[in-house]
């Protein structure tokens, strides 16, 4: 995004605040605070652990009156003193309602008043209800992958890690063939380098189940809204609870249907905008009877998607407003 964003009239500073090591921290945090210092903001507001330690001790060593602390919790962090930087916030922004119970949970003596829950979202122009993919991608999409063609579509689109839960995937797809569904599978974005062991044993489980024919894993692309497009079916079974589940929103937001474990944001997601997409964690008999029926009369879509950028930022700058203006 940097480009973008110098593009747009950002300063960008550039400080190794991702580099995870004890020995170079010291020395990034005096950089930081000499960087606060002379610019002397407002907001300060770190998303990231390591950066959110960083921001914390360098404004410690800033006089009074300091920039005011805003941290965002994207992820369902794991327990401990590490992690729990991320509720020191002066505003602690919550990326669901998933989060806020995670952070309350394993951080009891967080002072929930500081919460404020702001999911993500989307720009639906980059999305648009009814989007068609244009005819020489739909050329160059039937060429590329002629083992797509012809039955009914299932996308998963997510990175190659056992956490996404192709295995879950494939498992339905043997299971719809099973019962006379013409389904094909596509995993998008799990073919990644180092990734070759995990995608062997991918293809290897499809060829145990009969669907090797019937299956495509490739590499991630940037024309995802075209995909959804192609897609009957849009899934995200993801076998460990996530902090949101962007697909979701994404998918519905062209106007396809969507199933998924029910737990996590995902769940969440599903349960307010599309309740008959969401299944109970691990029952796959469910989640087949499911997917027949969605294919067979997918249910309607959500009216209207409150999940949007617009929204996101509002939200974001009325924290800010709010803090500063304490």
């Amino acid at each position: 995004m940097l480009e973008r964003l110098l593009a747009t009239g950002s300063e960008h500073i550039q400080l190794p605040v991702g580099r995870k090591s004890l020995l170079a921290a010291p020395g990034t945090m005096r950089r930081l605070r000499a960087e606060l210092a002379r610019i002397q903001p407002d907001i300060v507001h770190a998303r990231s652990r390591l950066p959110a330690w960083l921001a914390w001790w360098a404004l410690r060593g800033l006089p009074a009156p300091r920039p005011r602390f805003v941290t965002t919790v994207h992820g369902l962090n794991s327990p401990g003193r590490y992690s729990g930087i991320m509720r020191r916030g002066e505003r602690v922004i919550c990326v669901s309602d998933t989060v806020r119970g995670h952070v309350l949970t394993h951080w009891p003596d967080t002072d929930p008043t500081r919460l404020r829950v702001i999911p993500r979202g989307i720009d639906p122009a980059q999305f648009p209800r009814g989007h068609q993919a244009p005819e020489d991608w739909r050329t160059a999409f039937a060429a590329e992958h002629p083992a797509l063609q012809d039955g009914r579509l299932l996308l998963m689109p997510g990175r190659g890690t056992r956490l996404k839960g192709h295995a879950d995937a494939i498992e339905l797809l043997a299971r719809l063939r099973g019962a006379g569904e013409d389904a094909r599978l596509w995993l998008l974005g799990t073919r990644e380098p180092g990734r070759e062991a995990y995608v062997a044993e991918l293809e290897a489980l499809a060829r145990e189940r009969g669907v090797l024919a019937q299956l495509v894993i490739s590499p991630p692309r940037h024309d995802v809204v075209h995909a959804y497009a192609a897609a009957d079916l849009v899934l995200q079974l993801s076998n460990k609870p996530e902090a949101f589940g962007r697909t979701v929103i994404e998918a519905l937001s062209v106007g396809r249907p969507v199933l998924g474990w029910d737990h996590g944001g995902v769940g969440e997601l599903l349960r307010a905008l599309y309740p008959l997409g969401a299944v109970r964690r691990g029952e796959h008999a469910a989640l087949a009877d499911a997917a027949r029926a969605m294919l067979s009369g997918p249910p309607p879509m959500p009216v209207t998607m409150p999940y949007t950028l617009a929204a996101m930022q509002a939200a974001t700058l009325e924290t800010y407003a709010g803090l500063v203006n304490d």
